[in-house]
C-alpha cells in the first residue's frame, strides 16, 4: 500500500471515531445536581513540580472556608495518587487506567499543574494528561475569569475544551518523509454546547454581550461553522448582543478601550482560547494569578493555568511559588458545588491580599514571603471578613 492510500485509510478511521463521539454527545444531556447529593467527593490531583506545594496551601484554604461541611462528611477531600510524571512515564500512560477509575468515582477535581513531556526531554513523549482528563470526563467548557480593575475589565472566557487542533493532536499523519498533516476538528454539537454555556452564563449574570473570537477570515470551514453555531444558539438569547473579533487582533489589542468596548463574555475554539486566555492572564498579573474551571454535565475539574515551574524547583524556590491561581480555582470549585458565598468571601480576601492591602508580598524570591506565609495571610484575611 502506498503512502497516500495509507493516509486515506488512517483518515477514514479518524472520521469514524468522530461520528461515534458525536452520537455520545447527543445522548449526554443530564446535568448533575449537587444540591441533591448526600456527599460531594472532591478528588485531589497534586501534580508535578510546584503542584504539591501549592496544593497543600489551596487545601488549607478550603478547610478554612468549609470546616463544618468537611467535618460532617458533606464534602470529602480525596487524594488520588499515581499522576506524577514518574508514574506516568513508568506505565507509559499519560492517564493510567487505575487512576482514571478513581477519578470517575469523584464528583469534581482540584488539579495541580502536570508535566507534559516534549521532544528532547528525558521522559517518554506522552500526550497531555490534561487533554485526556477533559476528553475522558467530557469537560467541554474551560471557563476562565479575568479581572483588571484599573482598566475596567471584567471578562469571562468560555474556551471549547475538547475539539479543534487538540482532539487529534497525537493522531496526525506522517504521509512520507516530506509531508506531515495535522487536523482541526469542529462539530455542530461541540460548538453549540460551548455557545449555550456562554449564553447561559451571560443571562444568569446580567451580561449583555457575547464576543466570538476566531480566525474565520482564513480558516473558512471550521471557524466559519463555529461562528454559525454560536449565532444560532444566540437566537435563543435576544437580549444579548453578539460581536466578533479575529484572534490575532484580540491578542494584540485586548487592552485597547476602543477595541474591547462592550466585551463581557468571550467564546472561542480550543487553540485560540488557550492562547488568548494566557495573554489575558499575563495582563491581569501573570499566570500565577489566574485559574480555570473545566465544566461538563457530570464532572468538573478546577486548576491553576500555569505550569510546573521547573525553574523555581531547580533553584530551590518551589516553596516560594505563588499559590493564587490554585487558591482561586478552589474558590471556583466551591461555587460550582453550591457554596457561592464562600467563593465570594475568598475573592474579597484575595483582592485585599493581592491588590488593595498587600501586607504580605510574594515574588517567588526567597527574601520575600513563602507560599505558606502568603496563605497564612489569606486565611487570616478570610477570618477577619467573616
Amino acid at each position: 500500500m502506498d503512502s497516500v492510500a495509507q493516509a486515506q485509510e488512517r483518515f477514514g478511521e479518524l472520521i469514524k471515531s468522530e461520528f461515534e463521539r458525536i452520537e455520545r454527545m447527543k445522548q449526554d444531556n443530564e446535568v448533575k445536581d449537587f444540591s441533591g447529593l448526600d456527599k460531594i467527593v472532591v478528588g485531589i490531583l497534586p501534580g508535578d513540580g510546584i503542584g504539591p506545594i501549592i496544593m497543600e496551601q489551596a487545601l488549607r484554604v478550603i478547610r478554612a472556608l468549609i470546616p463544618e461541611e468537611i467535618a460532617g462528611g458533606k464534602v470529602e477531600l480525596r487524594l488520588i495518587e499515581g499522576m506524577t510524571i514518574e508514574n506516568r512515564a513508568a506505565t507509559l500512560q499519560s492517564l493510567p487506567d487505575p487512576v482514571f477509575e478513581e477519578v470517575k468515582k469523584c464528583d469534581v477535581l482540584l488539579k495541580g499543574p502536570m508535566v507534559t513531556p516534549r521532544a528532547g526531554e528525558p521522559w517518554p513523549n506522552l500526550v497531555s494528561a490534561n487533554s485526556l482528563l477533559r476528553r475522558g470526563l467530557e469537560l467541554f467548557a474551560a471557563v476562565r475569569p479575568i479581572k483588571i480593575l484599573d482598566k475596567g475589565i471584567d471578562w469571562t472566557f468560555f474556551r471549547e475544551n475538547i475539539e479543534g487542533e487538540y482532539i487529534w493532536g497525537n493522531k496526525g499523519i506522517q504521509v512520507d518523509h516530506d509531508l506531515a498533516v495535522d487536523f482541526k476538528v469542529q462539530t455542530k454539537q461541540g460548538s453549540e454546547r460551548i455557545a449555550r454555556a456562554a449564553f447561559e452564563f451571560a443571562r444568569k449574570n446580567g451580561k449583555k454581550n457575547v464576543t466570538i473570537v476566531t480566525k474565520a477570515n482564513i480558516v473558512k470551514l471550521a471557524d466559519g461553522n463555529f461562528i454559525k453555531a454560536v449565532r444560532k444558539v444566540g437566537e435563543e438569547y435576544p437580549e444579548i448582543e453578539i460581536q466578533e473579533r479575529l484572534v490575532d487582533a484580540m491578542c494584540a489589542k485586548m487592552l485597547d478601550p476602543e477595541f474591547n468596548k462592550g466585551i463581557e463574555v468571550v467564546v472561542l475554539p480550543n487553540l485560540y482560547g488557550d492562547i488568548v486566555t494566557d495573554i489575558a492572564a499575563e495582563h491581569q498579573g501573570g499566570l500565577g494569578t489566574a485559574s480555570s474551571s473545566n465544566i461538563g454535565n457530570k464532572y468538573a475539574m478546577f486548576e491553576a493555568i500555569h505550569g510546573t515551574a521547573p525553574y523555581l524547583m531547580d533553584h530551590g524556590r518551589g516553596e516560594y511559588a505563588d499559590p493564587s491561581s490554585l487558591i482561586r480555582a478552589a474558590g471556583m470549585l466551591l461555587a460550582h458545588i453550591g457554596f457561592v458565598e464562600k467563593k465570594e468571601l475568598l475573592e474579597k480576601a484575595m483582592d485585599i491580599c493581592t491588590v488593595t492591602e498587600r501586607k504580605v508580598v510574594l515574588t517567588t524570591f526567597t527574601e520575600d514571603a513563602s507560599t505558606k506565609e502568603f496563605t497564612d495571610y489569606v486565611i487570616e484575611t478570610i477570618e477577619a471578613l467573616r
